[in-house]
């Protein structure tokens, strides 16, 4: 199976960026950890500081992928155009939130985009990640 995982702004400094909420390990060495516990499956990764970059990827994975790991960062809590997107996907997807959103700034708390995904995770640190990849993986997440 073929998955895809989608980070959005400010993702690309994990493992420096406030590593007290979000860790110190950096995205592409997880991948690297990720991709040798799965190695039946294909794992692509994007992360992207652009809105619309994020949508395009929404709206071409349909046929391309069998789902959707998302971790929209900051637009999770401004972007109806990347909700929009996501009631119109294909494939299923799972939001991920590294930190606990819920208990962090109350305009942290509301996901404009969970509504559309077919699942949330959020506080489990990367392993939120694994969580979602599980949840594909074994069909727990439908469309």
């Amino acid at each position: 199976m073929n998955f895809l995982f989608l980070n959005g702004p400010n993702l690309n400094l994990l493992g420096k960026r406030e590593p007290n909420i979000y860790g110190t390990v950096d995205f592409d060495s997880f991948m690297v950890d990720l991709r040798q516990a799965y190695p039946a499956h294909t794992l692509a990764y994007l992360q992207t500081n652009h809105e619309g970059e994020l949508i395009d990827q929404v709206q071409q994975a349909a046929g391309n992928f069998d789902g959707i790991i998302l971790n929209p960062g900051g637009f999770a809590h401004t972007s109806v155009a990347l909700a929009d997107a996501l009631r119109m996907r294909q494939v299923a997807v799972v939001e991920v939130h590294i930190s606990n959103i819920f208990g962090r700034e109350e305009f942290r708390h509301r996901s404009l985009t969970a509504a559309a995904c077919t699942g949330c995770i959020t506080g489990f640190g990367l392993a939120g990640y694994r969580i979602a990849l599980d949840s594909l993986v074994n069909g727990l997440a439908g469309k």
